[in-house]
């Protein structure tokens, strides 16, 4: 009898985890590990912390590392822990075999995260003139090809450990491009220049924005454990900041809440 009542109780909570989003909508059919559904697709999304169910609500859509799906970010401290704490709705889409189509113009990953960011939008009142894009690794890429693909209608895009090699002019562009990289980063290695520039990162977009010298160079630390040495470039209506820390590939501790705490005109917080 105490084995069925233990797997009774079991079962309830399983239920329940598959049918409650742990939204404060009454309606939602997702939200957080329960996946949204679209196109044969998936995607998630978080709410933050003390919404009120009406405001309209920021978004930050971040593309997941290689071989992983839109679930991590939910409950990555690093990424929705950012976005919880400050008002922001984070969404998740999951790539085709937990990887990105970024190499080439016309990636279907392109179209499937502005599909997401449209359904969501069926069940959120989101702010559309605050959208923000972020991505790690393989999602780092992949927010580059958003940017050149879908960039018009975002104002920032934070790339975290990556750098796409692309040559030309982009369609679009984001209003201002930010980068983190690790110096020992041997998993996507840091693009040194040449001469051993260590702001070659983003002289793509330096150069699509047309930007002169830096305007400013400045250290600064999160956490106690480490400092980033930042570069910034303000090219008119556009800018691009370069952050550069001694570690390797990583998202690092409190970067994303850093980097929308400035982006919000918020005073800068940890975490």
């Amino acid at each position: 009898m105490i084995r069925i009542l233990i797997f009774l109780a079991l079962f309830s909570t399983q239920a329940t985890a598959q049918t409650n989003p742990d939204s404060i909508l009454p309606d939602s059919p997702c939200h957080g590990q329960t996946a949204c559904e679209l196109d044969g697709r998936e995607y998630h999304v978080k709410e933050p912390d003390g919404w009120d169910g009406v405001s309209p609500l920021p978004v930050l859509l971040h593309f997941h590392g290689w071989a992983r799906t839109g679930a991590g970010p939910v409950y990555n401290g690093r990424i929705s822990g950012a976005t919880r704490r400050r008002g922001v709705l984070l969404i998740a889409p999951t790539g085709i075999n937990k990887t990105w189509n970024f190499r080439q113009s016309g990636s279907a990953d392109v179209d499937f995260a502005n599909a997401a960011l449209e359904d969501a939008a069926k069940r959120y009142p989101i702010d559309t003139s605050q959208i923000y894009v972020s991505g790690y690794s393989y999602g780092g890429l992949m927010a580059w090809r958003y940017a050149c693909e879908s960039g018009d209608r975002v104002l920032a895009v934070m790339s975290i450990s990556a750098t796409l090699a692309s040559s030309g002019h982009c369609d679009q562009q984001p209003t201002e491009f930010r980068e983190v990289y690790g110096l020992r980063d041997t998993v996507l290695d840091f693009p040194y220049g040449p001469d051993g520039d260590t702001t070659f990162p983003v002289i793509f977009w330096r150069d699509q924005y047309d930007c002169g010298d830096a305007t400013d160079e400045t250290d600064y630390a999160i956490t106690q454990r480490r400092t980033f040495m930042r570069t910034t470039w303000d090219c008119g209506d556009n800018k691009v900041t370069l952050d550069i820390h001694p570690g390797g590939h990583l998202i690092p501790r409190g970067w994303i809440g850093r980097q929308l705490d400035e982006l919000l005109d918020r005073t800068p917080t940890y975490p």
